[in-house]
């Protein structure tokens, strides 16, 4: 999110070599015959056996003494060779003549002393000679055809001016010249180096600098010196070399690496290059030694924009802090970067301060540092990232009077922020603040600059974002990454959000009007969260599809389902729910209201048929039948007792009494009747069911008020039953009086169709057809009447 604000001139490192390599690696990586990586393998040859059509070849780091044509010669597309890290003792420069495609040529940290020239391949863009043995620079005649190089390694113990003339037309970016054998310290050599943008010179890394070489550059834009190691003797000679280089108003970059050295002469090289036209300096992996005492340092006019140190080691453990941090706050440059060096603080300028850009990465800086400090005015940039601050309301109280400040990094402490009331103290032109993987919690929404742009508090102990937050109406873009967020938050309080990053959260079951509650975003990477595939993630998916693929970032690959186990690790755009089981209104239709429907027809089918009714009656029938399977067999052979019950209604009890029974008795059939028949003791119910059991035949006598009469329609439901477990024709009806259709009850269905099916008996109202009909009441008893009396007569 905050980039160091340096020139691209500063960096001049070897981005053309880089660009080579890996795109020639990267070109040819889909088909692995093209690479070969044979470094680190104990080789003491080039293997014979190589792909014919292998365009990368890595044999650095072996044992490989020589290079013979045949060695090479039949890959016809080799494009990069590195041999680096070898025995290599001599070199035929013709072994290369069939590589007409060669551009990468690396033979550096070999024991080469000499070099057979031939012409070479012109497509060579890098070659790299150096940190060999050669006595004199390795230059043939024939590198002057070399017109594409662009990177030139060299290494010789002694120069001569005119060394490099065979190239001098060639417009090289980068010459490195190693000189760690080179120890002519009385002997006074030149060297003139015509056209390179780039210097870059290796001395010896364990002896004190002490190079008298007088090398001179056209051109030269940036330089860079490695293995510097100084004391307050020979700082002179360094700065006394540095002259022929650092006077050209090309050089705007240089840069120092491996330097060792005391203050005392570090102080005297800022002061040597001080009104030096060079705009960025660079020290990495600085040494001081000795002392460290207050030193004299006059801040000329300067071109200078930038100084940048990384990695300091001091080995001065007693010194006085006010003499080494004022040098650096004191300067009048507008970029200064001091970072890994565990400076435990820095001063505030004394005077009205030039700088814009400071970053003091991983120091040990406290809450105290620039606090109550109205010199920083013109300051835009501030990184304190990886430091040992602690309280956010301190961090914004430091900013009060940087009225300039724009950018803000304090990332990497150990920030908190638990002020339950109070407003933090932020300058106002804050819009780029940098909080992420510090200690902060849902809190740090009530201590955030009013006028912020960019927020980033990835990595942080967040759980929510308070609704009741207010002052962010111009967040443009929000970093909630790789916190504690159950939900995704809407853009209510972010009406100018159009940049949300929440992957690796807790969010479960993201909102479905995300999108429309944020109109204005325009990019969202959510993934890596432990997504529950539900109905509600199903909204959520469709949604996504609505919107641009270039909108959400990492679909679909970062985005799957994590519980239930069954979809564990599902892809969200291959997750499928039926739309019944999560539409609930649809549900509802095709489950509910059928279910309800049904309902409603039981229940009226109930009332109308008069279901409980028959439930009981079947309850009672069956715990009846239940019981006679319990009787003993002798007592079973006893059960069959009448030959009829009758069933009438009491309101037709006379016809009965002086008409059925002394008609039938006198037949001798044995007749019974509830009055004199029934069990004291026993249910109605239970009455009713054994007289029917225990008679061949029931008589029920039909009229108007049977149909009325409760218990007459248990009694027929009864028979009814019994005619179908004993299976046979043990039902005769007798119609008392007409009844019509209409007046019997819808229960009473078994009546119905009892009338509608069977046969029954009507007693007529004329005298003279009393006959026959007993005539046909006696026909119904009289097989039976034999097989009883035959029966009985066994009983007895």
């Amino acid at each position: 999110m905050i980039k160091d604000k340096e020139s691209p001139i500063r960096s001049c490192h070897f981005v053309y070599i880089v660009a080579l390599v890996f795109g020639t690696i990267i070109q040819f990586s889909d088909e692995s015959e093209f690479v070969v990586d044979m470094s680190k393998t104990s080789r003491i040859h080039v293997p014979k056996d190589l792909p014919p059509k292998t365009k990368v070849l890595d044999l650095s780091q072996n044992n490989i003494s020589e290079l013979h044509l045949s060695d090479i010669s039949f890959l016809s597309g080799l494009r990069v060779l590195r041999l680096s890290h070898n025995g290599i003792q001599g070199l035929d420069i013709s072994i290369f003549k069939f590589n007409h495609d060669l551009e990468y040529l690396d033979l550096s940290h070999n024991q080469l002393q000499k070099i057979s020239c031939h012409p070479i391949t012109t497509t060579l863009k890098h070659l790299d000679l150096s940190f060999n043995d050669f006595d004199a620079l390795p230059i043939c005649k024939e590198f002057g055809n070399l017109t594409q190089l662009n990177f030139l390694g060299l290494s010789a113990t002694k120069l001569q001016q005119l060394d490099l003339l065979p190239i001098a037309h060639l417009h090289l970016s980068c010459i490195l010249l190693d000189l760690e054998d080179y120890m002519k310290e009385n002997k006074k050599e030149s060297l003139q180096i015509l056209n390179t943008k780039k210097l870059h010179l290796v001395f010896h890394p364990n002896s004190f600098f002490s190079v008298q070489v007088n090398i001179s550059a056209n051109s030269l834009g940036c330089l860079q010196l490695t293995n510097i190691k100084l004391n307050d003797y020979n700082c002179q000679v360094l700065l006394k070399f540095l002259s022929g280089l650092t006077g050209g108003p090309t050089l705007l970059n240089f840069t120092l690496n491996h330097m060792e050295t005391t203050w005392k002469c570090l102080v005297k090289v800022f002061q040597f290059l001080w009104p030096k036209p060079i705009e960025y300096l660079n020290i990495y992996n600085l040494t001081i030694v000795e002392s460290i005492d207050e030193e004299v340092f006059t801040y000329y006019k300067t071109t200078l924009k930038a100084l940048k140190i990384e990695h300091i080691t001091n080995k001065v453990f007693i010194f006085s802090q006010t003499a080494l941090y004022t040098v650096f706050s004191e300067m009048n440059i507008l970029m200064l970067t001091i970072s890994d060096t565990r400076f435990i603080h820095m001063l505030c300028p004394q005077e009205p301060s030039t700088f814009k850009f400071l970053n003091f990465t991983q120091n040990s800086f406290t809450d105290s540092v620039f606090q109550n400090c109205d010199t920083l005015a013109r300051l835009e940039t501030l990184i304190l990232q990886k430091n040992e601050l602690k309280d956010l309301f301190k961090a914004s109280l430091m900013t009060k009077d940087m009225l300039s400040l724009e950018t803000l990094d304090v990332s990497w402490n150990s920030l908190e922020y638990d002020r339950s009331n109070g407003n933090c103290s932020w300058v106002g032109s804050i819009v780029v603040l940098n909080l992420s993987s510090n200690a902060l919690t849902d809190s740090v929404f009530r201590c955030l600059p009013p006028r912020i742009k960019v927020l980033d508090l990835h990595n942080n102990r967040i759980r929510s974002i308070p609704k009741d937050v207010t002052g962010l109406e111009t967040l443009q873009e929000l970093n909630l990454a790789s916190n504690s967020l159950a939900h995704l938050p809407g853009c209510g309080i972010f009406s100018s959000l159009s940049i949300l990053i929440i992957d690796y959260n807790s969010i479960s079951n993201p909102s479905a009007d995300f999108f429309q509650s944020c109109q204005k975003i325009r990019s969202l990477k959510a993934g890596n969260n432990p997504f529950q595939c539900s109905c509600e993630l199903r909204e959520f998916i469709q949604s996504i599809g609505q919107v641009s693929s270039d909108v959400v970032e990492g679909w679909p690959e970062s985005y799957k389902c994590d519980y239930p186990e069954s979809y564990k690790g599902t892809p969200l755009k291959d997750f499928q729910v039926s739309e019944l089981s999560c539409n609930t209104a649809l549900l509802i239709v095709t489950i509910v209201v059928p279910g309800l429907v049904l309902a409603v027809a039981v229940t009226v089918l109930c009332i109308y048929l008069d279901l409980p009714w028959y439930l009981r009656m079947v309850c009672q029938w069956t715990q009846t039948r239940r019981r006679a399977r319990n009787v003993p067999l002798e007592e079973l052979q006893r059960t069959l007792q009448f030959h009829a019950f009758i069933s009438y209604s009491e309101h037709d009890s006379a016809w009965v009494k002086n008409e059925l029974i002394p008609n039938l008795e006198k037949e001798d059939v044995r007749i019974c009747l509830h009055e004199r028949n029934f069990v004291a003791g026993k249910s109605i119910v239970e009455n009713i069911i054994n007289c029917i059991e225990k008679s061949y035949k029931s008589i029920f006598v039909l009229s108007p008020n049977f149909v009325q009469s409760e218990w007459c329609h248990y009694e027929l439901y009864f028979a009814h039953h019994n005619l179908f477990h004993e299976g046979s024709n043990n039902l005769i009806l007798i119609l008392l009086e007409p009844i019509p259709q209409n007046t019997i009850p819808d229960r009473y269905h078994k009546l119905r169709a009892l009338m509608a099916q069977r046969t029954y008996l009507e007693w007529p109202k004329e005298k003279s057809k009393h006959g026959l009909f007993w005539a046909n009441i006696r026909a119904a008893f009289n097989i039976k009447l034999r097989l009883v009396t035959e029966n009985d007569e066994v009983k007895g």
